[in-house]
């Protein structure tokens, strides 16, 4: 929840904006009070402690500190990249996942709390104390590889993406959270596997429709179109996932899926045809399908 220095004001316009910033307003309060009157508030704070490098605590007792033309400018810009539409996680270029600190560029997807589901239901099914071989498909930042491999540090990770330029900062992430039980590899999906096989197999693959509305809309609207939508149900990557996976899983190996909320039966479905049993949907805080499981 937003940081309570003060009210909400009214919208202000621009032009509001700039006359602040003449007037010599270039307190903590004052910047915080213009830009939420154009932005939602836990961004505003967000992007001024971004820019003032503080952390989120920092705003309680720090409400009536100046703050520089220089840094005052730079928050204007990133309020008014916000009010475009451009997502924090991007202007920032950081975002928090599980335990990490996670760098994110518009190359990858921004992740999202729902997806530490997927991680939770994984460990479940990783031993502590075992050397299990685990493989994430289409890696995207890392994340969920990233998350698997600090908990489990005896655990070997292979983590597959189809963008280079993905896989260069999921690399970064993994040197940023010092994890060297990650190896990264380029392909799509379980093509980079051939002729392994792991005990447990995760993805967040997209799974929206290709011709969705949701993504002209918000944040969608600046993430890869290719880790958003896939055919014409969205089901394309999974279904591909589904049946190619068995040949890559160890006997009593598992699959976990993320996807959307209304397609626990059909991902169920495509499970128990590719052969897995014990196949169950798992569903979120909010009481949404969120990741379909099954055994080989």
């Amino acid at each position: 929840e937003a940081i309570n220095i003060m009210a909400r004001p009214q919208c202000f316009g621009a032009a509001s904006y700039h006359a602040a910033m003449t007037a010599n307003a270039l307190t903590v309060a004052h910047l915080l009070l213009q830009a939420r009157a154009q932005i939602d508030a836990v961004d505003a704070d967000y992007l001024l402690l971004h820019v003032l490098n503080q952390p989120r605590s920092w705003l309680f007792a720090h409400a009536s500190d100046a703050v520089s033309p220089t840094d005052a400018a730079r928050f204007d810009a990133l309020v008014q990249r916000r009010v475009c539409g451009e997502p924090v996680a991007y202007l920032t270029g950081s975002r928090g996942f599980w335990t990490l600190d996670l760098a994110v560029t518009p190359a990858t997807l921004i992740p999202r709390p729902e997806t530490e589901l997927l991680v939770e239901q994984a460990l479940a099914r990783m031993p502590a104390d075992t050397a299990v071989r685990v493989a994430d498909l289409g890696t995207g930042s890392g994340a969920v590889a990233l998350a698997l491999a600090k908990e489990r540090p005896l655990a070997q990770l292979v983590a597959t993406d189809a963008s280079c330029d993905a896989l260069d900062v999921a690399r970064g992430n993994a040197q940023r959270n010092a994890l060297v039980n990650v190896e990264f590899r380029h392909g799509d999906w379980l093509t980079p596997l051939l002729g392994e096989r792991f005990d447990v197999i995760v993805s967040n693959p997209p799974y929206i429709a290709d011709h969705d509305p949701h993504l002209d809309q918000g944040d969608l609207r600046f993430e890869p179109a290719l880790a958003l939508s896939c055919g014409v149900d969205g089901l394309d990557a999974i279904r591909m996932i589904a049946i190619a996976a068995p040949a890559h899983l160890r006997a009593g190996g598992w699959l976990l899926l993320e996807h959307g909320l209304d397609q626990g039966p059909a991902v169920r479905t495509l499970l128990r045809d590719a052969g897995f049993y014990g196949v169950k949907t798992v569903r979120d805080l909010e009481a949404r399908d969120r990741v379909t499981l099954g055994q080989r």
